[in-house]
């Protein structure tokens, strides 16, 4: 959001008091103000007013670019144009030429140079706060994998051959309601001594 350059509301009110009304003294006493403690009378006139009314719209621009992300670049741009078009008015018209209108052309600049000033301080701050912010970060090393132990991990391919002493044996299942069957005993021809008569062959 785009920030409105406060200073251009005295210098706006000084403008329409010397176009829209030409008999307004600036230098004229409007009040009387009495002070208590010494008694004196302090008169108060409208160009001590309109300067008051400056300097207080300076300290809100002051507290509007001291706020983090608050003035951008069209801020510093628009209150260059009110400090340029204050010096030119102050250089070029007759009725501007006094040291109230000078005292609001130099506020003017003096919030120029402030905002610029706040903008470059705090670009290296929040520089140094990312870089120790990248610091106190963990850093996360990536440690080269080994092809061959990746390999020995991992599942064999299709096209890929396992020898059988490589491949896993399978567990037997048996169904536990079915008896384990015992291996038929093999036949042996018994061993005959030596000079037995044959069996006679059959005929």
């Amino acid at each position: 959001m785009v920030g409105f350059p406060l200073l251009l509301i005295p210098l706006a009110v000084y403008n329409i008091i010397v176009f829209l009304m030409p008999t307004v003294s600036l230098t004229e006493t409007l009040v009387k103000v009495p002070l208590v403690t010494s008694g004196a009378e302090w008169p108060v006139a409208l160009s001590d007013i309109l300067l008051a009314l400056a300097i207080l719209m300076l300290l809100l621009e002051v507290i509007k670019g001291a706020r983090p992300g608050a003035k951008f670049l069209t801020d510093h741009l628009l209150s260059l144009i009110v400090f340029g078009a204050a010096a030119a008015e102050f250089l070029l018209w007759p009725r501007f030429a006094n040291s109230t209108y000078f005292l609001l052309t130099l506020l003017a600049l003096v919030d120029f140079l402030t905002s610029v000033a706040l903008r470059v301080r705090r670009t290296p701050a929040v520089a140094g706060v990312s870089r120790a912010t990248r610091r106190a970060a963990p850093e996360v090393i990536y440690e080269p994998v080994d092809s061959r132990d990746s390999r020995a991990g991992a599942v064999p391919s299709a096209n890929e051959s396992v020898s059988p002493a490589a491949a896993p044996s399978a567990p037997a299942f048996t169904h536990p309601e079915t008896p384990a069957v015992a291996p038929a005993p093999e036949h042996h021809a018994e061993a005959k001594p030596a000079g037995a008569p044959l069996p006679p062959e059959a005929h």
